[in-house]
C-alpha cells in the first residue's frame, strides 16, 4: 500500500536519526516507511485491540526490515517508557482522543517528545488543550487528498502566546505561512459557521453566548480571507 498524503507530510518532519512512535499505527505503513528510507534506526508502533494489532503483524511480517519495528499491543501512550520515542505520531484520530491519549500520560510527555498531530476533527480544541498545558505549535500545514483536506501539525513543549486565541480555530502558522489551502480551509470552517448559526436562530431557546461566539469566529474568518487576498509586502 502506498503512503497517503497526509502520513507523506509527516514523515517529512521526523527528524533523521530519530526514534519514532506510532500511536495508533493501523498497517503500519508509516513505521517500514521511515525505517525503509533511513529515516529512523527503529520504530515504536503500537495498537490498542487485538484485531488492529494483529493486522499489523501480519503485515510486517513480510517487511524484510521488520526487526526495526517493534509493534506493541497496548491502549494510547501506556506502552512507552518515558523518553523513549524522541517523536509521537498520533494521526488519523479525533482531536478529542488524541488529547486524551496525550493527557493520560504525563510522564511521557514530561520527557519532550515532539509530537506530530493528524487530527480528523477538533483542531481547535486540540490547539487550546497543547497551549493550556504549556506546549506550542512549530508548524502546521494542510494537505488535499481524496476530495478532503487533512491538517498536520508539529508541537514541541515550552510557553508560547497567541496573539489573538481566534488564531488557534484557524490555525496560526497557516494563517502566517499563507498555507496555499487555507482559502479552502476556510470556506469549508464558514460553511459549518452557517450551519450552526442557522440551528441557533431556529432554536427554541436561544444560545445567545454561543451564538455571539460563532459571530466573532466568523468575523475572524472574513479578516483573515481579506488579508489573503492582499499580496504580502
Amino acid at each position: 500500500m502506498e503512503l497517503p498524503e497526509r502520513l507523506k507530510q509527516i514523515a517529512a518532519w521526523v527528524p533523521r536519526g530519530a526514534v519514532a512512535a506510532d500511536i495508533g499505527t493501523d498497517h503500519a505503513l508509516l513505521p517500514m516507511h521511515l525505517v525503509r528510507e533511513g529515516v529512523c534506526p527503529r520504530v515504536i508502533a503500537t495498537e490498542g485491540s487485538p484485531g488492529p494489532w494483529r493486522r499489523a503483524a501480519a503485515r510486517l511480517a513480510a517487511f524484510p526490515l521488520r526487526e526495526r519495528v517493534d509493534l506493541r499491543l497496548a491502549d494510547g501512550l501506556a506502552a512507552l517508557a518515558p523518553g523513549e520515542a524522541d517523536v509521537l505520531v498520533l494521526a488519523g484520530m479525533g482531536g478529542a482522543t488524541v488529547r486524551t491519549i496525550l493527557a493520560k500520560a504525563p510522564a511521557v510527555m514530561a520527557a519532550g517528545p515532539l509530537l506530530l498531530l493528524q487530527p480528523m476533527n477538533g483542531a481547535w480544541g486540540l490547539r487550546q488543550w497543547l497551549y493550556g498545558y504549556g506546549w506550542h505549535l512549530v508548524r502546521e500545514r494542510l494537505v488535499a487528498a481524496k476530495g478532503r483536506l487533512f491538517l498536520v501539525m508539529a508541537a514541541v513543549p515550552g510557553p508560547e502566546e497567541v496573539a489573538d486565541p481566534l488564531d488557534l480555530a484557524i490555525g496560526p502558522h497557516l494563517i502566517e505561512g499563507r498555507d496555499p489551502l487555507l482559502p479552502a480551509y476556510l470556506a469549508g470552517m464558514a460553511g459549518r459557521l452557517e450551519r450552526l448559526a442557522a440551528a441557533l436562530t431556529a432554536a427554541k431557546i436561544p444560545a445567545v453566548e454561543k451564538a455571539a461566539a460563532v459571530e466573532r469566529l466568523r468575523n475572524k474568518i472574513d479578516e483573515v480571507s481579506r488579508c489573503l487576498s492582499r499580496p504580502r509586502n
